[in-house]
């Protein structure tokens, strides 16, 4: 069985708690003669948070073919080759209240270590915000970065 993560949980608490309330709220403003079930059916609350990226990744600095990949979370699906593990590790960051899609600051003191010419793209929703995010692996900073993101981009190790 899979670990379930906190922020799954916490969400699916706040789903259960927001449909009580609306069934209780509605059955105050109902007529007598409502059912319960009938209460619940009509103030239900679709409260689904589902993360969607697109990922589109290339070798050679962007001018050489690309791939590009869906990824949804919760639950986690799409074209991307591994869909759990990405999530998880979504999950994880959002945990520890990281956010991988920052750019790197423009002051920041970076090794000069080439680390390759691939790149990538992401665009999309996570943690209900919209994600435009460019990642290329140029200095210590930017492969970090990168590196942040494994599996979400793919691993760069031989």
């Amino acid at each position: 069985m899979k670990p379930v993560s906190e922020r799954r949980l916490f969400l699916t608490a706040v789903a259960s708690t927001v449909t009580s309330v609306a069934a209780t709220l509605g059955a105050l403003a109902a007529p007598a003669t409502a059912a319960p079930a009938d209460l619940i059916a009509r103030d239900h609350l679709d409260l689904v948070v589902r993360d969607h990226l697109q990922v589109t990744y290339s070798e050679n600095d962007g001018s050489a073919a690309r791939t590009t990949y869906e990824l949804d979370c919760g639950p986690a699906g799409g074209s991307h080759p591994a869909p759990e593990k990405a999530c998880e590790r979504l999950d994880g960051l959002a945990a520890e209240g990281a956010d991988p899609f920052t750019p790197v600051a423009r002051d920041a003191m970076c090794t000069q270590v080439y680390g390759g010419a691939q790149t990538a793209h992401v665009t999309g929703t996570w943690q209900g915000r919209t994600v435009d995010a460019t990642f290329e692996r140029t200095d210590g900073c930017q492969i970090s970065r990168w590196n942040t993101l494994v599996p979400v981009l793919p691993s760069t190790d031989a």
